[in-house]
This record gives C-alpha cells, sequence and structure tokens, in this order.
C-alpha cells in the first residue's frame, strides 16, 4: 500500500465534487447543466472536462490557506518556525519553538500529514490525471491541450518542490492511480535526480506553453519562470536560476511596485504578484474566511481606548510576531519604510477618549535583563510590533476571521533570487538587490555577500512562508547559525526561556521535517524515514 493509495477512493468523488462547486463560481455559474453529464468521462475525455478539472488544482491549492485546523496552522507554520519569528502562544506556537512537530508519532507530525504530506500529494495526483488524460485526448487542438497540460504540470511541479523543501524522503510519479497500481508498494524514495528532473521538465513546459498574462490568478510564464528560477536555486544551478530570473524581470510584463505601501494593498491584482491564492465574499467557491492575517496581529483592542481597525492590523492573537532580530534588520535604515505601517506595524494609537491619536504606551517590553517590565507579558501579547501583510482594506475589524487574497509569489523575491545567483556566479547582483532596497527608501548597498542576501530577504520577505526554507537551502551551517542564534526572543521574553525557547530545543536533524507514522505505515516497510527520527 502507498501514499497514493490514500486518494484513490477520493479520485472519483471529491474531485469530481470540487470540479461541480468551482464550476458554479464561474462567470455563468447560473447555467445549469444536468449533473448526469458531470461524471469521470466527462472530466478525463472531453476539453471543457479537463479544464474543469484544471480549476480545481487552484481550489485544492487554496484548501491549505482554508483548513481551520489549529487556527489555520496550514497557513502560517513555516513562517512560525522561522529564524525571525517569535512563536508566543497557541500550537503554532508549540510548532514554532520546536515543542511539537519534532516526531513521527506526535500530534503536530499528524497536523503536518494533513496539511502538507497528504495535501500536496493530493495536488500532484489530481494533475497527474489531467496530465495523462490530456495527453491521451485525440478529440483536442494543441493550443487548449498545451495550456492544461501547462498549468497542470505547474501544480505538479509547485507540490513536489513543496514536499521535498519539507521532507527531502520523497517519492515522485508520473503515473495515474488506478484500480490496478492503487496498492502497489513503494519501497524507497525518489532520487534527487528523479525529483529535479520532472520538476525542470514539468516548468520547462509550462514556460514554454503558457501566456505572460492572464486572468488575474492564473499561473502565466511569469509564475513558472519564478519557480523554474527557484527550483534551480536548489540545485546550485546559478546559471539557469539567473537565466529565468533576469528573464521574467526584462522580458515580463511585471515591475516593482512603487512603494511598499502598494505592494499589500488592495485585492494584490497589480505587476509585482506573480501568483495570488484569491478568494471572493459572497461567492459560491469563493473560499473560505481565514485566520491567517490574525495570527500575526497583535491584540491591542484589548487595551481601553482602542478600537479594532483594518489600520492597525484588525482583530488579532498575537501567536506568530517578529522578533527583535528582523526587527533591528528594519531599524538599521531609518527610511526604510518597510516598518512604516505597510509591511509591518510598530506603534498604536488610541482611537477614542482624551487620548485619541496619541501612541499607546502603557505597557513596556523587557530592555534591561537586570530591571526586567513589570508589564512585559501583556507587552507582548497587546503592543508588540506585528506583520500585517494580510490585512486587506475590507476586511471586517471586528472578527478574527477574514476571505483575502493571499500573495504566495512576487517579483520582489524573483530580484532577490537574481541578486544571490549573480553573487555565487560571479557577477553583480548589486542592481537587483538594490532596487529591491531603493523601493523601499533604503540605501543601496555597495556590497553583496551571503548575509546580505539573507539579511534582505527578512526585510522583505518576511512572514511569506519562505524563509524556512531559505535557510534550508542555504545548508546545514546557515540554519543551525541561524535559528540557534536569532529564533525567539530568548532572554527578552523569560517565559520563552527553557522548554519554550526554540534556539536550545532546535536540532540539526530538524531541517528535516518528519514524515509523520501515520504515512510511513502506508508505504513499503523499506522506505526511509528522515535522519533521526528514527
Amino acid at each position: 500500500m502507498n501514499t497514493e493509495k490514500l486518494y484513490i477512493k477520493l479520485k472519483k468523488g471529491f474531485a469530481l465534487l470540487s470540479v461541480v462547486f468551482l464550476a458554479t463560481a464561474c462567470e455563468d455559474y447560473l447555467e445549469e447543466q444536468p449533473s448526469t453529464l458531470i461524471d469521470s468521462d466527462y472530466i478525463y475525455t472531453t476539453e471543457d472536462g479537463l479544464k474543469s478539472g484544471v480549476v480545481s488544482l487552484y481550489k485544492f491549492n487554496r484548501d491549505r490557506y482554508d483548513n481551520g485546523t489549529e487556527d489555520f496552522m496550514g497557513a502560517v507554520l513555516m513562517s512560525s518556525r522561522s529564524d525571525l519569528a517569535f512563536s508566543r502562544t497557541g500550537y503554532t506556537g508549540l510548532m514554532g519553538r520546536y515543542e511539537r512537530g519534532v516526531s513521527p508519532v506526535d500530534q503536530g507530525a499528524k497536523f503536518v500529514s494533513s496539511l502538507f504530506w497528504k495535501h500536496f500529494y493530493n495536488i500532484a495526483n489530481k494533475a497527474t490525471e489531467i496530465i495523462n488524460a490530456a495527453e491521451a485526448l485525440e478529440d483536442i487542438d494543441d493550443e487548449a491541450r498545451n495550456q492544461i497540460l501547462a498549468e497542470a504540470k505547474f501544480f505538479r511541479a509547485n507540490s513536489y518542490f513543496y514536499l521535498y523543501r519539507m521532507f527531502n524522503n520523497i517519492y515522485v510519479t508520473t503515473n495515474t492511480v488506478t484500480v490496478d497500481n492503487a496498492f502497489d508498494v513503494i519501497n524507497d524514495k525518489s532520487s534527487e535526480e528523479e525529483i529535479f528532473a520532472l520538476l525542470e521538465s514539468d516548468l520547462d513546459f509550462a514556460v514554454e506553453n503558457l501566456q505572460w498574462n492572464d486572468a488575474f490568478g492564473r499561473v502565466t510564464k511569469g509564475t513558472a519562470k519564478h519557480l523554474r528560477a527557484k527550483v534551480a536555486m536548489w540545485q546550485e544551478d546559478w546559471e539557469e536560476a539567473k537565466y529565468q530570473a533576469v528573464s521574467l524581470i526584462e522580458e515580463g510584463p511585471h515591475s516593482l511596485m512603487p512603494t511598499t505601501a502598494d505592494v499589500f494593498s488592495g485585492d494584490k491584482n497589480h505587476a509585482e504578484s506573480l501568483f495570488v491564492v484569491q478568494s471572493k465574499d459572497d461567492l459560491l467557491g469563493g473560499g473560505d474566511n481565514t485566520m491567517m492575517s490574525a495570527n500575526y496581529v497583535a491584540q491591542y483592542f484589548q487595551i481601553s481606548g482602542i478600537e479594532a481597525n483594518i489600520a492597525q492590523g484588525g482583530r488579532g492573537f498575537a501567536r506568530i510576531l517578529p522578533n527583535n532580530y528582523l526587527l533591528d534588520l528594519l531599524a538599521e535604515d531609518p527610511n526604510d519604510t518597510r516598518d512604516d505601517d505597510t509591511y509591518f506595524r510598530l506603534k498604536y494609537y488610541y482611537t477614542s477618549g482624551d487620548s485619541i491619536n496619541q501612541e499607546i504606551k502603557i505597557y513596556q517590553p523587557i530592555t534591561d535583563l537586570e530591571n526586567p517590565s513589570e508589564t512585559y507579558t501583556l507587552y507582548y501579547q497587546r503592543l508588540h510590533p506585528a506583520c500585517i501583510k494580510f490585512v486587506e482594506e475590507d476586511d471586517n475589524p471586528n472578527s478574527y476571521l477574514q476571505r483575502s487574497n493571499i500573495m504566495v509569489y512576487r517579483l520582489a523575491e524573483t530580484y532577490l533570487i537574481a541578486a544571490e545567483a549573480m553573487m555565487r556566479s560571479g557577477g553583480d547582483g548589486l542592481p537587483y538587490i538594490n532596487a529591491v532596497r531603493e523601493r523601499a527608501g533604503a540605501a543601496p548597498l555597495s556590497s553583496v555577500d551571503e548575509q546580505a542576501i539573507l539579511d534582505e530577504r527578512a526585510r522583505e520577505l518576511a512572514f511569506e512562508g519562505e524563509r524556512w526554507f531559505t535557510l534550508k537551502r542555504m545548508g546545514q551551517d546557515v540554519i543551525d547559525r541561524q535559528i540557534t542564534s536569532y529564533a525567539g526572543d530568548g532572554e527578552y521574553y523569560p517565559a520563552n526561556l527553557g522548554s519554550k525557547d526554540p534556539r536550545t530545543n532546535w536540532k540539526p536533524h530538524y531541517i528535516n521535517f518528519p514524515i509523520a507514522q501515520i504515512d510511513l505505515d502506508l508505504l513499503g516497510p523499506g522506505y526511509p524515514q528522515n535522519d533521526g527520527y528514527n
């Protein structure tokens, strides 16, 4: 029995139901269609059916953000485990502090199994079904076939790439799950050569066959080029990464937004966006409410004289906060606008009463370790700086639950990929890293090295889910140093010391997530667990 067996029962039912569900969210959703036409023959043997199948991949991809497990852990887990975060509370806090999710049998590993392992294998398997059906279909023109294949191959590559970066020991396949092969036993992981060969093949096809422009929310040539560059970075193929990144920057229709205030404003339908997970209010199939933003925002509204409001972050839990290391990086240049109520909110202001518009200072953080503030616990809960990237102007300030578009990939990261690829291959990466800095009002750098790349990625991309992967890609020494030196807030939040300190909890083998035992049990007896978890 293998991982794919988990989804054989879903293939004919859940996938088709999702397609029908999504079809009702399209522009012509009121146009009725007899349910007898929506079956496996329709989905996999007609052009319109395959197109509907592709649309369903977007829905399945969004499911991780919509899943409410442990206050939407699937949307924020990777940010909680970085060197930039102070994971204060909740089960996600336990995961971010490496108290859970560190054994194949603990509850955290089971959550990761559902939210990531099964989630991305589900997408990869469904994409493979569409790919193989599209390749076999005769009554379809080449342009339509290639568009279907390109989008499906992007999603398969994106899913396998995510799995590889989290778990390392993964199995990839281009075979459709059938009744005949669903019980085949998988005894070993795929080699890195096999994994990257598939990623390259899928993404090269997507780059070749997708257009630069498409409907907002759909993957494009730019999306595929960006992911192809990221894959090349993991292979240390600096020339390929540089080629894809520079091509995207110079040839495509994309550009950096003029100011940092523009990047996360509105619905994110702008020139910097490369891939945005879409949700829409009051539309069947428009997505569910999430608490993604609330996990990052302080509970300032519990203070008398200030009401929850969108400008200051909406309603939050203060679960995952920017730590002192990140705040110090943002403060290095006083003109840097990324800590100026665009990416992060550092200060809060009264909204009513005699002190209206005045800064709130009633609680103090620890600045003197010999004489810690008596109000530090309330400071970290209610006045701590917060990430406000995922707040939208039309959110309800009185609710933790919001339905907002989520930026997944954007051009600022492409610039930083180009800068790093050039730096590592003997080129001049300064124009690309400085373009990001100058957009933020920060002074240009005169030189660039690995630490400069790490620091700039921290300032620009923090809490967008890529930091832990960046540390892992740069190597064991880098991730060990960054996590043990900076994760959490250490002595500046005494309640985070001892068993709650991620710096001391970190172990080198955490560079790979454990494969949950419930998943290993579905694989062959020889399938390898990641090192350190046996």
